[in-house]
């Protein structure tokens, strides 16, 4: 079936048109922001966090049949932006994000040789650990078959409405631990660099004073 198409408008001019995985792509790799407006066939006009809101095209996924009742309490559109250390896929383009009763389920396609696969993965509520908000991201840290690090999974929801809905909807959460300021992230002291400055003008003249000397 033939997708519909959207222009984009841009600095007053319409742009394209696109299908709906090319400006939610677009907005991945952040060519477009989510208040960009595009505008349909029928001459309505939408914000790109819109467009995404509406949900995939082709109906997405199917809910898993394991004989197991789990009520589904949330779907967002998604992209994968880090997995260190998870057993995930490397989910390329947008994902659906699933928060059922007991795991979160993310679905979306990644390369597999030459081709493209679809793909699921369920992360039991259980191995999450912190979750936080920050902008449109939200970061998970997990502990997953027992490992005795935290991983670490950051999704982009789109939009920073998105994002703190997914978090608030999680069940209670241990608060995220204040991470410790790098070492020397802003570069040394002024006061350090003044001396280094100073150390090097001087033995800078008591080499020249030694140079002219032995001539």
């Amino acid at each position: 079936m033939d997708q519909p198409l959207y222009h984009v408008l841009l600095q007053g001019r319409r742009v394209g048109p696109y299908d709906r995985r090319t400006i939610v792509g677009m907005r991945i790799k952040k060519t477009l922001t989510s208040a960009d407006v595009v505008v349909a066939g029928n001459g309505q006009q939408l914000t790109v966090a819109d467009l995404v809101k509406m949900g995939r095209p082709d109906g997405g996924f199917e809910a898993s049949r394991s004989g197991s009742y789990s009520v589904v309490q949330a779907v967002h559109s998604a992209a994968l932006v880090e997995a260190k250390g998870v057993a995930i896929p490397k989910f390329k383009d947008e994902i659906e994000v699933r928060l059922q009763t007991k795991a979160l389920r993310l679905s979306g396609r990644f390369r597999t040789g030459l081709g493209w696969k679809e793909d699921r993965v369920k992360i039991a509520l259980s191995e999450l650990v912190h979750a936080r908000a920050r902008g449109s991201l939200v970061e998970l840290a997990l502990r997953q078959d027992g490992a005795g690090k935290l991983q670490r999974l950051v999704l982009e929801l789109f939009t920073p409405e998105s994002a703190a809905d997914l978090v608030g909807a999680l069940p209670p959460l241990a608060p995220w631990p204040e991470g410790k300021p790098a070492a020397v992230s802003r570069g040394a002291h002024p006061m350090i660099w003044g001396a280094v400055v100073g150390t090097a003008l001087v033995v800078g003249s008591l080499l020249v004073w030694v140079l002219m000397h032995r001539v």
